[in-house]
């Protein structure tokens, strides 16, 4: 294992400087509202159930709504059969209401509002429109403690059931990432000393996410690759790497909610490291 000495003399700086980036963030935002209302645009509505009965989800749109991120279906499919999550698409989940189905029979509606510009680029993709209604709904079911039928029904010429009601997003969209500093060993070894280590970029998604980025310019995937994520610490490693790292964490981190992808083309790893708790 590597010496975790190698990032002790960098750990206090990025520290003062994760803590100075948390404030001037908390300043920004005070007296600022927290919430604006939104009037989502209809766009195409699907049927499911639950154990209480029928369940339909209007999808809306909303150029309020912040995009993902750009990637091509190539790069995102990639993404999926690695059972990574590094895509996230960004929604505005309603409140229930009850409605009438066409026959006349009580049902409950969900209204899932997305960015304008991907719902137009959603409705030339079958793969898109699947994937958002899959999040949709796990994001439902978090969000009410539902259990929703994964099968479900597009509906024709339907665009929405009952009523498309307002709804309460960020008055202010956070900061997409806000760069906090690099860790990197000071002399690496070189291939006959060992394994080297790589250079590890920071950044603090407010107030409750630190994202890194681990260059890896000698891989070509991430096959062999071993991560460990501890509430202070980072391990990467592997049965024989070319890299290792053990970095220091100055943060709290959520090690059971860690998510990573290997970015193949920017030869990077990818981290997603929510906090257990935001930097006061």
């Amino acid at each position: 294992m590597a010496d975790p000495s190698l990032l002790g003399a960098e750990t206090a700086a990025f520290e003062e400087l994760l803590l100075q980036a948390s404030k001037e963030l908390q300043q920004a935002q005070t007296g600022r509202p927290d919430s604006t209302q939104i009037q989502p645009q209809p766009g195409f509505c699907v049927k499911t159930n639950s154990s209480e009965g029928k369940v339909f989800i209007n999808i809306c749109h909303s150029p309020s709504i912040p995009p993902p991120a750009d990637l091509t279906e190539d790069e995102l499919l990639q993404m999926l059969e690695e059972d990574q999550a590094g895509f996230r698409i960004p929604m505005s989940l309603g409140e229930p209401h009850a409605e009438l189905d066409a026959k006349g029979q009580g049902c409950t509606a969900y209204d899932v509002a997305v960015n304008s510009d991907f719902y137009r680029r959603m409705q030339n993709s079958d793969f898109l429109r699947e994937l958002v209604i899959t999040i949709a709904r796990e994001g439902l079911e978090d969000k009410y403690g539902l259990q929703l039928n994964p099968e479900w029904r597009l509906l024709k010429n339907r665009p929405f059931l009952g009523s498309i009601s307002q709804q309460n997003i960020r008055s202010q969209r956070r900061p997409r990432i806000q760069e906090l500093g690099s860790l990197s060993a000071p002399d690496g070894p070189s291939a006959e000393q060992g394994p080297e280590t790589p250079r590890l970029h920071l950044w603090l998604e407010a107030p409750d996410l630190l994202l890194a980025e681990v260059e890896l310019p000698k891989l070509d995937g991430a096959q062999g690759l071993s991560l460990e994520i501890g509430e202070d610490r980072l391990l990467l490693g592997g049965p024989q790497p070319r890299y290792r790292l053990d970095a220091h964490l100055p943060l709290r981190i959520n090690c059971h909610r860690c998510k990573a992808a290997f970015h193949r083309r920017r030869k990077q790893l990818l981290v997603s490291m929510p906090l257990l708790s935001a930097p006061s």
